[in-house]
């Protein structure tokens, strides 16, 4: 019998973890700060920014729902690329359930369609969210949610606007009620897996891509070096930004020193926020060249090195 009917008691709990399978910038990370409420994802104008598995974690009523943000799938040509794209299908076989998040303005693009035949080999529920709804009208998302279940059999489908919230509450309790009977994973205070240092880092990150964009390349990591809680409340951090070439150092230290000024004083910001207390962040650049092929950094972005 079907988990989500009524004979299941009141006070049971739900718990299972979700994937979100997605082309770059189908608004992934937005909504999974919008169903969490809190920013645990970094939003980028640039894609592929999602390199690791960053959970949000939902709490509706008795479910807790484990949100597995997975990296945009494309057509991969580096290494770092084919690294994102196997964490990214990794996720979704490991999942509970799957996410197919389009965006509907964009409808089933090359992207998509590449992603639809992938899924024919994922057994687990499916649904489809269309996200950006608010710029595209009634009749296409008919048209286009028709189309899409005609590719794949979807379990259920939401049309949602990540940015607005439009439709998000509706997404929230339709996953709490699909997912899988049984006890909460995390402590129920708890929105995110990824240790803070990790989050510092990808916020800072960020930071780098929103002043950057245009000038410098994906080959630039963060890494926290130090966390310290100093007695009068406050933390300090201190953080590596790693480039592949001295040209990119000079970018982001920028004249006399002020872009590094600016993007610390954006994360110091953000950091303090989230963490909820007084943050004094200190910035170091430092060329490492090939960082792309080096199997140590990618452990630490939490990727499976690729062999080829």
């Amino acid at each position: 019998m079907d988990e989500t009917m009524n004979d299941v008691p009141a006070t049971a709990t739900r718990c299972g973890f979700v994937a979100l399978i997605g082309a770059p910038n189908v608004g992934k990370s937005t909504l999974v700060n919008a169903l969490v409420g809190s920013k645990v994802t970094i939003v980028s104008r640039k894609v592929q920014t999602t390199r690791a598995l960053i959970r949000g974690i939902v709490i509706d009523n008795n479910a807790q729902i484990i949100l597995v943000d997975t990296p945009g799938i494309f057509a991969p040509k580096r290494r770092l690329d084919r690294a994102m794209v196997r964490t990214a299908w990794t996720g979704a076989h490991d999942a509970d359930l799957v996410c197919v998040l389009l965006d509907a303005r964009a409808g089933i693009d090359q992207e998509a369609d590449v992603i639809f035949s992938n899924l024919a080999n994922v057994g687990h529920p499916k649904i489809l969210v269309l996200n950006k709804i608010d710029l595209v009208s009634k009749e296409k998302l008919l048209a286009l949610t028709q189309k899409a279940n005609e590719r794949l059999k979807f379990a259920e489908t939401f049309m949602v606007s990540a940015l607005s919230g439009d439709g998000v509450d509706d997404l929230r309790r339709g996953l709490a009620a699909r997912v899988p009977l049984g006890p909460f994973h995390y402590p129920e205070d708890q929105m995110s897996d990824a240790p803070l240092r990790h989050l510092a880092a990808e916020i800072t990150r960020e930071k780098i891509f929103r002043q950057l964009h245009q000038e410098l390349p994906y080959q630039s990591t963060v890494e926290t070096d130090t966390w310290t809680e100093r007695k009068d409340g406050s933390v300090r951090i201190e953080q590596t930004i790693f480039v592949e070439r001295e040209s990119q150092r000079k970018i982001v230290l920028g004249k006399a020193g002020a872009t590094i000024k600016s993007i610390g004083a954006d994360a110091r910001k953000e950091i303090a926020e989230i963490v909820g207390q007084p943050v004094h962040l200190f910035l170091f650049v430092k060329v490492r060249e090939d960082w792309g092929d080096d199997p140590n950094r990618y452990r630490e972005m939490g990727l499976e090195f690729p062999k080829e």
